[in-house]
């Protein structure tokens, strides 16, 4: 039997990281046989009397339970998480979904972020000892998000950063421009992982693909109304998937794949199989 009960969690403390967005610091009691978060997984957070919603974590449970998540204020659960102070006390349930690829001894991945899209790559970031170059998309400086990472991060990987609007110091345009010039490299990625807007990772998608890169190689992290986190409540279709089970992220065949049998895309519209 699936138990959807929440175990307590409480909020040891907050800051704000990026507009209208915080970086919250939680606390679960650990369990004997905790189950391990691997990066892109999510959780489900209840605020009592309001409700409950999924969120990514930037940082998982250490031994102590203590973890990390970037939340934008959106709705009513998020402005009543926004209105606690330290020491309240919420509900969780998870881990949840399908993280990222292993990363194997030698890989070189490239990270394409967007906004807030770049919480579900930070716990891959801070556990891969691989070749990394990040390139990070956000509306304006404002909007830029996990900002104490981030400084961390420019000592131990390539980050490129572009702004859609003014320029303050960074470069001003589409994020596609610094992924041609990354995919034109000699050394090209072994695999390219994407998450933000999702017009945007289509676009990375097929990007990659013109410079020939394997749609086996390329995985997208997909947002969707995760209502109960373990399939049961249909709210998260994507073709005959459910994306708080299989995913959120997917590799690009296998999302292409799902939308043509279902019929949201033309099979001649899917990639050749991998050799």
């Amino acid at each position: 039997m699936i138990d959807l009960t929440p175990r307590p969690m409480r909020l040891l403390d907050c800051y704000d990281d990026g507009e209208a967005a915080r970086h919250f610091a939680f606390a679960i009691e650990p369990l004997a046989d905790e189950p391990v978060v691997q990066p892109g997984q999510f959780f489900m957070l209840a605020v009592p009397g309001v409700g409950e919603a999924a969120f990514t974590y930037v940082s998982p449970p250490d031994a102590d339970g203590r973890f990390s998540a970037l939340i934008r204020q959106t709705g009513t659960l998020t402005a009543a998480l926004f209105a606690l102070a330290p020491g309240a006390v919420l509900g969780y349930r998870g881990p949840f979904g399908r993280g990222w690829p292993a990363v194997e001894p030698g890989e070189r991945l490239l990270l394409v972020a967007g906004g807030c899209g770049l919480a579900p790559l930070a716990g891959l970031i801070d556990s891969t000892d691989g070749e990394l170059q990040l390139i990070y998309a956000a509306r304006n400086r404002a909007y830029q998000v996990l900002a104490r990472e981030r400084a961390r991060w420019r000592g131990c990987l390539r980050l490129v950063e572009t702004l859609d609007q003014g320029n303050d110091g960074l470069p001003q345009g589409s994020p596609l421009e610094a992924l041609a010039w990354a995919l034109n490299e000699a050394e090209v990625p072994t695999k390219v992982l994407c998450c933000g807007p999702e017009p945007l990772m289509l676009a990375v998608a097929r990007r990659c693909i013109d410079q020939g890169l394997a749609a086996s190689r390329i995985w997208l992290s997909l947002e969707r109304r995760m209502h109960c986190g373990v399939g049961l409540c249909g709210h998260c279709y994507i073709g005959s998937s459910y994306a708080c089970v299989d995913g959120p992220t997917y590799r690009y065949d296998e999302y292409l794949r799902l939308l043509a049998a279902s019929g949201q895309v033309a099979a001649t519209c899917l990639p050749p199989q991998p050799c």
